[in-house]
């Protein structure tokens, strides 16, 4: 059975850093595309960024360029969104997703995790 972790949110001051893990299992993360998303209350899930294992092709949506970075690590078949300079906006609960390509579109993607609550106070 295919299922995703998150985790490493919590309270932070704007400016900020702070480092989601997204662990697999079930699954090997070597191919397809993981992207992480957010949502936040009243509002619909966001993406934030997808990397494409197949082409090793990483993107970010336009507020979070520069600031977040994801990267993986095979040894531990995880997903990490390094999220440096947070501001308030990113507050949401975050989440990872599997898919066959990278898309912004939430639909897409599956196997979603119980997600990682990010709080960014000014």
């Amino acid at each position: 059975e295919v299922q995703f972790v998150e985790s490493g949110g919590g309270w932070v001051q704007a400016g900020a850093s702070l480092t989601l893990s997204c662990e697999a299992s079930g699954f090997t993360l070597n191919d397809r595309a993981i992207g992480w998303f957010r949502q936040a209350p009243g509002k619909e899930r966001e993406g934030v960024s997808c990397i494409n294992f197949s082409e090793r092709s990483t993107f970010y949506i336009s507020s979070v360029e520069g600031r977040f970075t994801t990267v993986r690590d095979n040894d531990k078949n995880a997903v990490y969104l390094q999220m440096n300079n947070v501001r308030p906006e990113d507050t949401a609960k975050y989440y990872c997703g599997l898919a066959y390509v990278c898309s912004w579109d939430a639909r897409h993607f599956g196997f979603w995790g119980q997600g990682t609550q990010v709080t960014v106070s000014s």
